[in-house]
């Protein structure tokens, strides 16, 4: 068969590939499995919930697997306390590519009783195009897109064209502890040519996404603890400092009037023009609420301050009892802060520049204390990598429009665990979209998007299987 002929064939089973895809989601057994998934109350945040994270592997990830030949292993956490992880593979032969495939099976704090009325965590319910219930977007429905894409292409060719790996993690939602001690312990296990992955959301959500990284994050609690108990604010007021004011002036000192970084080492220095020319083209995402102009880091795009720059929050903050005032001067306050940071920041550096700024600043009773878990570290791939290429090339194939490409993520991932410790190019193309209320209550997805994704992902494999991957 000549070249024409064989480009013409690709191009059929292509197209019944991604119809098997429409016609998984259309004829309900899409919306029966995301049932099945979304009903095992896999909470990692509740340590009594427990058994329901190996049940989510042992009767949702593992029979999925076996229906492709594929072969499993559930492996206990390094780290005491962690949640098991699953791996599992599929071989055709050890002369092709590997694509590794990553999602989390946890969930977190399900938050039952604020979720409004008709609606409850661990049952889908579909309100015309929305499907509500925990894990819908994060991260049950990605991987369930992502495993059932293998499927469309082994049930239309026989074979893949390629190897598989996947790993499922249990812990994602309390930081994903133990895999990156997982990984290190298991290289060999993991070993593979690229990630190709799902989790966060689009930039819209009629169009595909692309990240190559995501921004690290760190979380420590800031705190001013001057004394035991509470003093009557009447006797000792002016007389005692309160840890309240001497907090807030600290965090204050942190950033200006509009949130600017004022610490020289948190201040990135890797946005570059490269990056601002990806940038350059990208939307905000319309869901949430309105981007404020005089926010942030002045003189850059929205799309500049949320994917090429470092943010520092507050994410709570107590001093008393809030619910309960009383006329006293509390001893302690407390807040809990974070900042998001994109590649060329340095972890290791980020308390101690802290530290430094807090005692110039004449805040030296200000602890810092650090929260619990590895912080996850910024990472990025070139998007002109040719792996990244054949995703993007791809989509646009399937979609009809290219892809909006981000060099990272503005949230953050375990994503160093590849690219750092395995070595890997990471490719991610989230399944979800800003408004979906991931984390909070009334979690959903969207039928149309997940759709689409489906065909999408079915497209990339069917890709893969057809070129073999880039040459090395």
């Amino acid at each position: 068969m000549d070249a024409a002929g064989k480009t013409q064939l690709n191009a059929v089973e292509r197209y019944t590939i991604l119809s098997r895809a429409e016609a998984y989601f259309d004829d309900g057994s899409f919306l029966a499995d995301l049932t099945r998934l979304v009903a095992i109350r896999s909470e990692s945040q509740d340590p009594s919930k427990a058994p329901h994270l190996m049940e989510y592997l042992t009767d949702a990830i593992e029979p999925m697997l076996w229906e492709m030949d594929f072969q499993t292993q559930i492996f206990d956490n390094p780290l005491p306390g962690g949640a098991p992880l699953l791996v599992g593979s599929r071989i055709e032969d050890p002369a092709l590519k590997t694509v590794l495939i990553y999602g989390h099976g946890d969930v977190c704090n399900p938050q039952e009783g604020f979720w409004r009325e008709g609606l409850s965590p661990f049952e889908v319910v579909v309100e015309d195009d929305r499907i509500y219930g925990r894990g819908t977007a994060d991260n049950k429905v990605q991987h369930l897109i992502n495993f059932r894409a293998l499927g469309f292409l082994l049930a239309e060719r026989g074979k893949l064209g390629f190897n598989v790996k996947v790993i499922v993690e249990m812990s994602e939602e309390t930081g994903s502890a133990g895999l990156r001690e997982f990984f290190r312990a298991n290289k060999e296990l993991l070993s593979a040519d690229v990630l190709i992955a799902s989790d966060g959301p689009r930039l819209q959500s009629d169009t595909a996404t692309v990240f190559m990284g995501s921004r690290g994050a760190m979380n420590f609690e800031l705190v001013a603890d001057f004394r035991d108990g509470a003093y009557h604010s009447g006797n000792f007021g002016g007389l005692i400092s309160d840890p309240a004011i001497v907090l807030l002036h600290a965090i204050a000192s942190i950033t200006d009037t509009r949130g600017q970084i004022n610490i020289p080492e948190w201040r990135p220095t890797s946005l570059s023009s490269d990056v601002r020319a990806a940038l350059a083209s990208l939307p905000m995402g319309s869901d949430g609420p309105p981007v404020e102009e005089n926010w942030g880091e002045e003189g850059l795009t929205p799309a500049e301050r949320a994917f090429g720059w470092n943010s520092f929050a507050v994410l709570a903050m107590t001093s008393g009892v809030p619910d309960c005032p009383v006329n006293a001067i509390s001893g302690v306050a407390r807040a809990t802060c974070q900042l998001r940071f994109v590649v060329g920041t340095e972890p290791e550096d980020i308390v101690p520049a802290l530290r430094r700024h807090l005692d110039v600043h004449g805040f030296e009773r200000v602890e810092i204390r650090a929260t619990d878990g590895e912080a996850f570290r910024a990472t990025r791939v070139s998007p002109d990598h040719p792996w990244v290429k054949l995703v993007t090339e791809s989509l646009e194939r399937t979609e009809g429009k290219p892809p909006h490409i981000l060099p990272n993520l503005a949230g953050s991932l375990p994503n160093d665990a590849f690219s750092e410790i395995l070595g890997l190019p990471t490719v991610w193309v989230p399944h979800s979209y800003g408004g979906c209320c991931q984390h909070a209550p009334n979690e959903h997805v969207l039928g149309s998007l997940s759709k689409s994704a489906l065909r999408n992902m079915a497209g990339i494999f069917a890709d893969i299987a057809e070129s073999g991957g880039p040459s090395d």
